[in-house]
């Protein structure tokens, strides 16, 4: 069966700032109508690659192609063409507190269109509907909750009928039942338009709820990009067969989990405690106070 044509696509993506390399050699395929989610621990670099695929990161190393367009080739007019053909949720849903729920939904066709005021406004019922916020489009974002605000933020990032939504991890901040909505309705959402998702998160419970295929970063190298059924194998396997695995599945698999114990701790633990006392970090105590007393005697 032959393969769709990727929508998205990394190739041996570099990125450093300064000395330090954040994203080492990403390589990533992604294709139309799946739901991508990309996860890893707080540094792996998701949220870095995640602004390279949005194009406000240009590679040290590499490409991103979305739509068949390298990023860093184009541009200003060009990237903001691109930009047209998706949308973005934002983790704080990123609404304009001075706007209502319909005026935020609004902005995106009043900028990017010519469309007249009454088809706007019938866009952004629809588009509101579709999040289940029709009858708060007269609120302001002070007056909804947050999972309110995430279903603003969205319906705003579905304005222009995107091709592509990217999600910035939209669970964060909210409660189980809240989180569960959102869930539903990324689900919802990827069956009624057919729109490709990639969902950068740390949600384990989200994640494998919305998943077709998920993504591993750790230290800004991709340790394993498969179908959510072969991460959920892995986060299954019982601890006595924990032998068959190597360090990185069990590392993938203690993330998953949450457990307290495994390879990222044993990682953190010998790093941390070794870099502070005989490593590279070291701190300069000086001989005397840093500042002179000004005090007359």
């Amino acid at each position: 069966m032959e393969q769709p044509t990727p929508i998205i696509e990394v190739r041996d993506l570099v990125k450093r700032f300064g000395d330090q390399t954040v994203l080492d050699g990403v390589n990533l395929t992604i294709a139309p109508g799946e739901t991508m989610v990309i996860m890893g621990g707080s540094g792996s670099g998701k949220s870095t690659l995640l602004r390279h695929l949005i194009g406000s990161l240009i590679p040290d190393e590499g490409h991103v192609s979305l739509f068949g367009h390298d990023l860093a080739t184009l541009d200003e007019r060009g990237l903001n063409q691109v930009r047209k053909r998706f949308g973005i949720l934002f983790q704080s849903g990123a609404l304009f507190n001075s706007m209502t729920v319909a005026e935020n939904v609004a902005l995106p066709l009043q900028e990017h269109t010519t469309l007249a005021a009454n088809i706007i406004e019938i866009q952004v019922k629809m588009k509101l509907e579709l999040v289940a916020l029709r009858e708060h489009a007269d609120k302001y974002p002070a007056q909804i909750s947050g999972g309110m605000k995430k279903r603003a933020g969205l319906a705003r990032a579905l304005a222009l009928d995107p091709k592509v939504l990217f999600y910035d991890e939209p669970s964060a901040g909210l409660d189980p039942v809240t989180s569960a909505e959102i869930d539903k309705l990324i689900v919802d959402l990827t069956k009624k338009i057919g729109v490709t998702s990639v969902v950068v998160t740390h949600e384990m419970d989200s994640a494998f709820t919305i998943a077709d295929r998920m993504a591993m970063l750790d230290k800004g190298r991709m340790l394993l990009i498969e179908r959510r059924e072969h991460f959920e194998s892995l986060r299954d396997l019982p601890v006595e067969r924990l032998s068959e695995l190597d360090k990185s599945q069990q590392l993938i698999r203690q993330f998953l989990r949450g457990d307290p114990d495994g390879p990222i701790t044993d990682r953190k633990a010998a790093s941390s405690y070794a870099e502070d006392l005989l490593g590279e970090h070291r701190t300069t105590f000086g001989a005397g106070p840093g500042v002179e007393s000004t005090r007359v005697v």
